[in-house]
């Protein structure tokens, strides 16, 4: 009455949760709560940035957390709801924007650094900026600039470098050189870091040029008015200058910095001529300073003024005034001229302004305003990642995601019920309850729900459900060996209670790994695998277990029929001798690892953008087009080298509705010019675009190392802990195999490997490891058990006992994922397939692999080096006949490696005393006989027993 009692409450609490789950989800409810999409999944934009920091200075986490906070500031000001930012290992910041309209100037200004100085500009140019007479001259071209002080570069450390490509333009007569600037954000700190991108080398036509050290470029758009800028110079669109550089000097250049600014005395405006400008308030000690110069460069002007005969005239100010060059991350944005005639002792003002010109626009000014307000960032950021997602595109694959989700869940339940019978019912009553419970947690933490998210939803389906199966499989095994349902219940749940929770402590393990070490994306993935995998425990040693334990008191749930439980188990082509086959298994694994491994040699891996780097851009079209079509139209804007793929199904010879362009990185303006087009010219629709640099890739590929390392170490400190020391060998190398095999079988069928992939195989690390352990826990269970018997013959018992669940439960893990492979949509299909391939490497390596290891280990101690000796088969005698080996109970068996499954189970029967292996000599003793005599009496007396 006390167990009845206790199921009743466990039943109210978890009804009284399902209403509260339900009061989440229905829309009008008062708790009612949408769950958050990721921006893959509703569009918008993804920016991954790295920090630089500058040469001498060391990156700490409080430079870090300094960038977040400014950036969560700016983004704020754009008015984005529910910004995702946050730190990404040592060095990265990851941003996600769902929703955002104008991506492309919301990345500009996101990652801005918004190093703000203030330079005497004629006190502070140096070199060839400066001609014999004191007078400013800007350079068209950074590397004739540059060219000029190599010499000098080379005495002391240089500031930072450039990389320029030379090639010959034209031909014949008009045949010249053009030197292209292939560094645009600024000089690179080190060579290492300029070259990074070509794998340390020098490009075909590269030249490094670098600036002199206490020198640094400064660039001035001509729409600006730059001076020093002459009537018979070649006209440019950029012009360059070379400034002293010495900021740790009190009195060095630049004389001011952004942190003499009043950030909120710093707004967009317009001045007295209708034109845009941005106002600039200065703190007590930046209004001293600029007092300063201001008189120095009065002084000058006056000065300059008087020797030509012109100190009093108004009309020459402009031509001999110092300026004040006002630089934004290394572009002046204004050069303000200080008159000497008005303002002889300089400007003794708190206020200065930034003018935009004439080409300016209010919205820039703002733009401008808006990063000067939220303050510096400490370091630089090279902008490594960015992925466009159109709002088309998002809601596409959201219906993809739940369309396999859907599926998913439903060819689960229909096995369980063909296979469970009535027991099926319950636990597809449990999965029921399992998603409410996980949609409830998805909204009541708050997660955002992303594409890897779901991926990792749908394989919790998978094992949700395998809990059920080693529950019901232990369920069974009691009915059969004569006990009561409500006795077989108690016994199941308490024998597979610890067998799920080891399974699922290391797909835990392995879930925590990924979400801490592991890229955004993988993030999503490893927090859904690790929510589901604690409800899904929840629901199996719970929910389950209090609808038994309530239908175990109807008199019609006592049958063993209705349950699939009656007769004995008679698996005969599964009760093989495993042990005796070994080798065959591990040369066929050999062959397999082998076949995977001159593939990785000669064929490679296919990678994916995210660890070449460039630009790629996805998009469908609403009637098939040709790939012909498609390699024109982007040949036709410059991009001749892109590589064009159809992806999904064929529409004729080579016609696709869905298409896939990777080439180099592309600025803002190109891909802005390559969408249009395919737009105006394909009818392209759902355009998403992703740039990656190649530093991204290596990024993903150290922390897939790592997460391997410390997953594998966790793995072995809780299997020593749990089991013992030696079966950890075994485990780690079946989990290897498994890796291997998969990592092979993509270079083989040469699919593309990503981001994803990365999280795919992963993952095979737990799945695989889950399933050996289900293996390994019986293994264990069975030694005190058969204590006298060969370690080859308690695996092999231990694998018939448990193959059967072993096939289950693949099986089911395996619906879900084919069901994201097939409705799971481009997206997820590659990462589906790792995920096939993986689980059933997983399956092959728990049997034929893992044990096979385990039993050859256990075999050369002491103990069970004596039960195989006193096992091994003796001489024939005279007349051929080979004596059997071994015996079960006192009978004798067909040989020391198979034992007859249904006395195994007879055996399992009896109580109080469980079923011993015996390989003593076949002669049973009188007392032996008695105490197998009683056993059978107190069973043919219980109510549920049966004789045999």
């Amino acid at each position: 009455m006390s167990n009845r009692r206790q199921h009743l409450t466990l039943m109210g609490l978890i009804l009284a949760a399902l209403v509260g789950a339900l009061l989440l989800a229905i829309p009008g409810s008062p708790a009612h709560k949408k769950p958050t999409l990721g921006l893959d999944l509703q569009g918008g934009l993804e920016v991954v940035l790295k920090a630089v920091p500058p040469k001498g200075h060391t990156l700490t986490a409080a430079d870090l957390d300094r960038s977040v906070s400014i950036m969560r500031s700016r983004i704020d000001k754009l008015g984005v709801s529910e910004p995702e930012i946050r730190k990404q290992g040592s060095n990265q910041i990851v941003i996600e924007l769902a929703g955002v309209h104008d991506a492309a100037a919301a990345a500009k200004l996101i990652g801005k650094t918004a190093q703000l100085q203030f330079f005497d500009f004629e006190a502070d140019v140096t070199g060839p900026s400066k001609n014999l007479n004191g007078n400013i001259v800007a350079t068209g071209s950074l590397y004739d600039l540059l060219k000029q002080v190599q010499g000098k570069a080379k005495q002391g450390s240089p500031e930072g470098y450039y990389l320029c490509k030379t090639k010959k333009a034209g031909t014949g007569k008009k045949a010249h050189t053009v030197h292209s600037l292939v560094t645009t954000n600024g000089a690179v700190p080190t060579k290492k870091e300029l070259l990074r991108s070509y794998k340390g080398k020098l490009p075909p036509g590269g030249e490094i040029l670098a600036v002199p050290k206490g020198m640094t470029v400064v660039s001035c758009p001509a729409t600006s008015g730059c001076l020093g800028v002459t009537q018979n110079q070649a006209q440019a669109a950029t012009y360059y200058y070379l400034l002293k550089y010495d900021p740790s000097a009190k009195n060095g250049a630049p004389e001011m910095t952004g942190k003499e600014l009043k950030l909120s005395g710093t707004r967009a405006d317009f001045d007295q001529n209708g034109l845009p400008i941005v106002t600039l308030e200065f703190t007590g000690h930046g209004q001293n300073v600029f007092a300063k110069i201001t008189k120095q460069e009065a002084a000058r002007g006056k000065l300059a003024a008087s020797l030509a005969g012109h100190g009093g005239d108004p009309n020459y100010v402009t031509q001999y005034a110092g300026h004040f060059a006002i630089v934004l991350d290394g572009v002046v944005r204004s050069t303000p001229y200080i008159d000497y005639l008005k303002n002889p002792d300089g400007i003794d003002s708190s206020q200065a302004q930034i003018d935009m010109g004439q080409g300016g626009s209010i919205n820039e000014a703002k733009d401008l305003a808006l990063v000067l307000q939220t303050g510096a960032l400490p370091v630089n950021f090279q902008q490594i990642e960015r992925t466009d997602v159109s709002a088309t595109l998002g809601k596409d694959s959201l219906r993809q995601a739940w369309e396999a989700a859907a599926v998913g869940l439903l060819i689960v339940a229909i096995f369980l019920l063909v296979l469970y019978r009535f027991l099926g019912v319950v636990a597809v009553l449990g999965l029921a309850i399992y998603a409410a419970l996980y949609y409830a947690a998805i909204l009541l933490f708050n997660v955002t729900l992303t594409l890897p998210g779901f991926a990792g939803a749908i394989l919790t389906i998978g094992v949700a459900a395998d809990a059920n199966v080693v529950i019901f499989e232990r369920i069974k095994e009691e009915v059969r060996a004569g006990k009561s349902v409500r006795a077989a219940i108690a016994a199941g749940y308490a024998k597979g209670f610890h067998t799920i929770v080891d399974a699922n402590v290391v797909t835990a393990i392995t879930a925590l790994v990924l979400f801490a070490v592991a890229t955004a994306g993988v993030k999503g993935f490893a927090l859904m695998l690790l929510i589901g995998t604690l409800i899904s425990l929840f629901t199996a040693v719970a929910a389950t277990r209090a609808m038994l334990g309530l239908l175990a008191g109807f008199r019609w749930f006592g049958n063993a029929r209705f349950m699939g439980a009656q007769g004995v188990q008679r698996a005969r082509w599964l009760q093989i001798d495993f042990m005796a086959r070994r080798w065959l298994w591990l040369g066929f694994s050999g062959v397999i690892i082998l076949v995977s491994a001159v593939s990785l040699a000669t064929k490679g891996l296919n990678l994916g953008i995210d660890f070449k780097g460039g630009t790629q851009v996805s998009f469908s079209t609403k009637q098939p087009v040709s790939l012909s079509a498609v390699r024109k139209q982007t040949a036709d804007v410059g991009h001749a080298d892109a590589v064009v793929q159809g992806r999904g199904k064929t529409a004729g010879s080579d016609k696709y509705q869905a298409f896939q362009l990777r080439m180099k990185s592309l600025t803002s303006a190109q891909q802005s010019r390559l969408t249009q087009d395919l737009e105006s010219n394909v009818g392209a629709t759902k355009i998403g675009t992703k740039n990656v640099s190649s530093s991204f890739g290596r990024q993903i590929a150290h922390d897939a190392v790592l997460a391997i390392i410390v997953s594998l170490l966790l793995i072995v400190i809780y299997i020593a802990v749990r089991f013992d020391i030696k079966f950890a060998g075994p485990v780690i190398v079946a989990m290897l195999h498994d890796v291997l095999i998969c990592v092979g079988i993509y270079s083989l069928v040469g699919r593309e490997v990503s981001t994803s992939t990365v999280a795919a195989v992963l993952t095979v690390l737990g799945y695989s490891i889950y399933d050996t352990i289900i293996i390994f826990d019986r293994i264990r269970e069975n030694i005190p058990l058969m204590r006298r018997a060969p370690f080859a013959t308690i695996a092999n018992v231990s694998l018939w006992e448990t193959i059967r669940r072993s096939l289950a439960t693949t099986l089911i893990t395996l619906l879900p994922v084919s069901a994201l492979l097939v409705f799971g949509g481009a997206t997820l299909k590659d990462f589906a397939f790792a995920l096939l391939v993986g689980i059933a490497s997983g399956a092959y390596s728990s049997i034929f692999v893992a044990a096979p290891l385990l039993t050859m280990l256990k075999e050369r101690e002491p103990d069970y080096r004596k039960r195989k000796a006193q096992a091994e088969p003796e001489e024939p005698s005279a007349d051929g006949a080979r004596p059997l080996r071994g015996r079960v109970l006192g009978r004798r068996a067909p040989d020391a490696g198979t034992v007859a499954l249904e006395e195994s189970e007879e055996a399992l029967a009896a109580e109080p005393t469980p079923a011993l292996l015996d390989v003593s000599p076949p002669v049973e003793s009188a007392s032996a006989q008695a105490r197998r005599e009683k056993r059978r009496q107190r069973r043919k007396t219980r109510p549920h027993g049966r004789a045999r």
